[in-house]
């Protein structure tokens, strides 16, 4: 029998939960559970930030979620955001909305740059992260690379330092002009550099996103972002590789490329208590008293691990082409992602080793 296809929609009350819309085997409800210990344990953080009197503000917490289904779902925008939680009961759920509440503007995510999206909140966040991933991540064998992040800034943005907007070399035609970082500026991001990643490739204006995985399931161990450079990625990877190995005694082991395969690099990271484990290019560092034993070809085997979240941060984050400007918030949307990219992988690591 045919069914009638009148759309009277009369009903104006609804007697089904918004928790049992939600399939009992939805992805997002083993994510929203790790979100919700994260944030727990950031309150006295969040306690911090605000007043104790005054108008009350938007939950950080709410926030934070929203912009996770932002990087989930590859939402282009926050004022596309805010479109779809109005009337997504998924978003909804997830972001601790009832059916009725009323969604802000998405201005707000712009006026909390400062105090709440910025970079020590986002490692704050990453660190939590990492916290509920005890068990799954390895201690000792990691793996580290870089990535090139596109700025938001165009290529006739990129002028003479000692020149202005009306001048000749203001940034019109700039073919057969010799340019270099050295003399010349974004006016749209100062803090992005002219690079290119190797010989043969367009030079953009770009970030440098770096991250150190670890070997056994590929999540994210540490994630920063730095300005674009010759040096960056091996400067940035002895940081991360620093900060590690204070916390712990014993040696650890980390893959790399032939682009660290250094002088400068592989002691630096040995006196640091880390093994080297770089693909070896030639004339460079790495001999047969590395290479020799079997855990060199194992750790070189593992680098795929690496490229992973980056193609996920690209295809599916925001960061192949960033849409903010300034060091400071693109190393707060680096980190904040990689931290999405953990959590979206956890409860998946959890199921298959139950």
């Amino acid at each position: 029998m045919r069914g009638d296809d009148q759309q009277l929609q009369s009903g104006l009350f609804s007697y089904v939960a918004l928790e049992d819309r939600i399939p009992a085997d939805h992805p997002l409800r083993g994510v929203r559970r790790l979100v919700d210990a994260v944030l727990t344990g950031m309150c006295k953080d969040f306690d911090g930030l605000y007043s104790k009197v005054g108008r009350p503000s938007i939950a950080p917490e709410r926030l934070l979620r929203a912009l996770l289904l932002q990087v989930f779902y590859s939402v282009r925008s926050e004022r596309l955001l805010m479109e779809q939680l109005n009337y997504n009961l998924l978003f909804r759920w997830f972001v601790g909305l009832e059916i009725d509440d009323g969604v802000w503007n998405h201005a707000v995510f712009s006026k909390n740059r400062d105090r709440l999206l910025n970079q020590d909140l986002a490692q704050k966040f990453f660190a939590q992260v990492k916290q509920q991933a005890a068990g799954l991540m390895s201690d000792e064998h990691f793996t580290v690379d870089g990535t090139l992040i596109e700025a938001w800034a165009g290529q006739k943005s990129f002028r003479r330092k000692d020149d202005d907007e009306a001048s000749p070399g203001g940034g019109g035609d700039f073919h057969g002009e010799l340019r270099s970082n050295q003399t010349h500026s974004s006016s749209t991001d100062p803090d992005a550099r002219l690079y290119k990643k190797s010989a043969g490739q367009e030079a953009k204006l770009s970030y440098l996103g770096h991250t150190l995985v670890e070997n056994r399931n590929g999540l994210i161990a540490a994630a920063m972002t730095t300005q674009a450079d010759g040096t960056a990625e091996r400067d940035a990877a002895l940081l991360m590789l620093h900060a590690l190995t204070k916390r712990r005694s014993g040696r650890i082991t980390t893959g790399a490329d032939k682009a660290y395969d250094t002088r400068d690099f592989v002691s630096t990271v040995r006196e640091l208590g880390v093994t080297p484990h770089v693909a070896r290019r030639q004339n460079g560092t790495i001999d047969e008293r590395t290479s020799r034993h079997p855990g060199y070809a194992i750790s070189l085997s593992k680098r795929w691990l690496v490229e992973k979240p980056f193609g996920w941060l690209k295809q599916i984050g925001p960061l192949k082409k960033v849409k903010l400007r300034g060091l400071a918030k693109v190393d707060w949307l680096f980190v904040f992602c990689c931290a999405a990219f953990n959590l979206i992988r956890i409860p998946k690591l959890r199921a298959q080793s139950a």
